[in-house]
């Protein structure tokens, strides 16, 4: 057992690394949801357009620019955020306002289409080869456990895990005490009577949106940081296992989107160092698979009851 631990917390610590990143996009799949009522399947291309603008951002700053590094990070993250705050927008306005009332199946597909629109956009923007995204955190914190088994955390993945939390204080804060937090928790609870309250529904909806895309931005540039590369196609993966950190922890809960995406984020790389990483996504999946059999509306979701 002793030779075990220094594995499980490196592990853990790997876990926790990429489950912030998953949370982060869960968060955008689970405010539409629990306002609309309906799947955001574009949202996994936003966060990749969010790591694209990161890098484009980078690329025109220069690594040798002279800024302290902590500087070109921020910048990176604020231009990224409020470009894809204006795609989220557009998303929203084009391919969900049109269809606000159709079946549920309809803007479904709407969104699968505007997923791949924007793969190709930005493939034929920026070609669909892997780019290298340059380093600019390096170095680890190191500490040795047991006789000879060292933990390695890289301050890369550190600061994913700090801006992540930082985020969810701030976004927990604002949903709970601002006008605009408080409005939208209305409109997750009843639209109709929302709307009939006086409450622009519409601005809300579209509000939801650009918070889900600013936060998907942040996760796509820490990532590319953190790895090192990009392509157009790392939206579709990092979409469907933020969709399904969303169903594991409750879709329509904030907080169920946190706990999913770490859930989710432990279990592939647990699976992956101790059985194979061939095996991760089959034990992630088969974690959803698990719980949904014992809790259909995931750890924290609440059953929908429907009033006649």
């Amino acid at each position: 057992m002793s030779e075990l631990l220094p594995q499980i917390v490196q592990q853990l610590f790997n876990g926790l690394s990429l489950g912030a990143i998953y949370a982060l996009i869960a968060i955008g799949y689970t405010m539409v949801y629990g306002i609309i009522g309906m799947i955001n399947f574009a949202h996994g291309e936003i966060y990749m357009i969010g790591a694209y603008v990161g890098l484009v951002t980078l690329t025109a700053i220069g690594v040798g620019s002279g800024l302290p590094i902590w500087l070109i990070i921020l910048i990176m993250l604020l231009i990224a955020m409020a470009v894809t705050a204006v795609y989220g927008y557009a998303v929203e306005k084009v391919a969900y306002a049109p269809l606000r009332g159709s079946p549920r199946l309809v803007p479904l597909i709407s969104a699968i289409g505007m997923s791949i629109f924007l793969q190709n956009w930005v493939a034929l923007g920026q070609g669909a080869r892997d780019m290298a995204v340059p380093t600019l955190v390096t170095g680890s914190l190191q500490f040795t456990m047991g006789s000879d088994f060292v933990v390695t955390a890289p301050y890369s993945r550190i600061m994913i895990i700090l801006v992540t939390i930082v985020l969810m204080i701030m976004l927990s804060i604002y949903i709970k005490y601002s006008r605009l937090g408080r409005a939208s928790r209305a409109c997750s609870q009843d639209l109709r009577m929302a709307n009939l309250l006086g409450i622009d529904t519409n601005k809300i909806i579209s509000f939801t949106f650009i918070i889900g895309a600013m936060l998907a931005a942040v996760g796509g540039v820490l990532i590319a940081l953190a790895i090192g590369k990009l392509n157009p196609f790392i939206g579709f993966v990092a979409g469907i296992k933020a969709f399904t950190a969303a169903v594991l922890g409750g879709i329509g809960s904030i907080p169920g989107a946190m706990l999913g995406g770490v859930l989710l984020g432990l279990a592939e790389t647990f699976a992956a160092a101790f059985i194979s990483s061939q095996y991760k996504d089959i034990v992630a999946f088969s974690l959803l698979v698990l719980i949904l059999l014992f809790r259909p509306t995931g750890l924290l979701g609440k059953p929908e009851v429907e009033k006649v």
